[in-house]
């Protein structure tokens, strides 16, 4: 199960001299998380180093520090965090004192994973849309366990016959809505997939 930053949060390390700032923010595509990173580096800093992952699509880059000693390790903290559509800005400041690869590996990825550590995490979690159709009679209940078990409603027409109602809901909740639903309007209730007209 992934999770996405519930706000966007920072984490600042000092490592030999040098400072070491991850930023990082939740992005709904590739061209957000390009924006983010361009509007969180700094103009005057040593290095602006990166990642973003979204879902499969995921870049990095090492900003003039050596090959994969920087980027690589802040999208190898975002994946170990177990976190997915954010992207992650670590800016370095030098301060005299050479690392050495393994020790920029180190200040990058660490710098990264406990910024998303003590980030406030959110989860993602797969949604599903379903058509329900069900008499007028049966409304109230229809809503209230529509709301218990976290569905959006996203268009709500009145039909002669009853009420016809397009949500969206968390997946894993679908198997138990459908039976909660069928017990308490005594199957009465009909519930099937949207077609493709459905979809907004």
């Amino acid at each position: 199960m992934l999770d996405t930053l519930a706000a966007p949060a920072s984490h600042e390390l000092e490592i030999k001299h040098s400072r070491f700032l991850a930023r990082a923010a939740p992005v709904s595509d590739a061209a957000q998380a390009l924006a983010f990173v361009q509007s969180v580096s700094v103009a005057d800093a040593t290095h602006n180093c990166w990642a973003y992952r979204h879902g499969n699509d995921y870049r990095s880059s090492d900003d003039g520090e050596p090959a994969g000693t920087a980027g690589r390790p802040i999208l190898a903290a975002i994946d170990g965090q177990g976190y997915d559509r954010i992207a992650v800005v670590v800016t370095r400041w030098y301060g005299g004192i050479k690392l050495g690869a393994g020790g920029l590996v180190r200040a990058y990825g660490g710098t990264a994973a406990e910024c998303l550590r003590l980030a406030q995490r959110s989860p993602l979690v797969p949604m599903t849309e379903r058509i329900l159709q069900c008499g007028f009679e049966d409304m109230g209940i229809v809503h209230t366990l529509l709301g218990n078990a976290g569905a959006e409603k996203l268009e709500e027409q009145f039909l002669p016959e009853g009420l016809r109602l397009h949500v969206r809901l968390p997946a894993d909740q679908i198997d138990a809505l459908a039976l909660r639903l069928r017990d308490a309007t005594r199957d009465r209730l009909r519930l099937s997939e949207p077609v493709d007209h459905d979809r907004h």
